[in-house]
């Protein structure tokens, strides 16, 4: 229950449409809850279903990729048309990122988690979460053409 609006927030950030986001979340919970029974003996649970989000998430944008593409395929609609229009344009450059970066980015700036616990949750070496958190910086510093050293907090 607590860890809702949190998840919710996560999935926002990935997918830029927070009636999504909290279907996936729903979606997630209800996955969580059908294996309530191993994973409530996990030092952390909520790690588990921010990983089912994650993963919802970036299935969601998958999906969306591969629509948007069939559609430009057969001229139904123009490429951006596509991209919700209440995104921010730093999210959308984030939802372009290869799936480790975007994921590192929005741990980090919207979970607000170290480097050692993300890398816990994505299953990754610590010092493969600094590298993508460093690729991801430089490559959204050139998108916006701004320093880097703006985007490190």
């Amino acid at each position: 229950k607590r860890e809702y609006p949190l998840l919710v927030r996560l999935a926002t950030a990935l997918t830029g449409r927070r009636e999504v986001a909290e279907e996936i979340v729903q979606d997630s919970m209800v996955a969580v809850l059908a294996r309530w029974k191993r994973i409530c003996r996990y030092d952390k649970p909520g790690a588990y279903a921010r990983r089912v989000v994650l993963n919802a998430a970036t299935s969601y944008q998958r999906r969306r990729r591969a629509e948007r593409r069939a559609l430009e395929r057969h001229g139904a609609i123009a490429a951006t048309g596509v991209l919700s229009q209440d995104t921010t344009d730093f999210w959308r450059a984030v939802r372009r990122l290869p799936e480790r970066q975007a994921h590192a980015i929005t741990l980090y700036y919207v979970e607000d988690l170290s480097t050692a616990r993300i890398a816990t949750l994505l299953g990754i070496a610590e010092g493969t979460v600094r590298a993508s958190l460093h690729t991801a910086r430089a490559s959204l510093a050139r998108t916006f053409a701004i320093a880097d050293e703006e985007l490190t907090p």
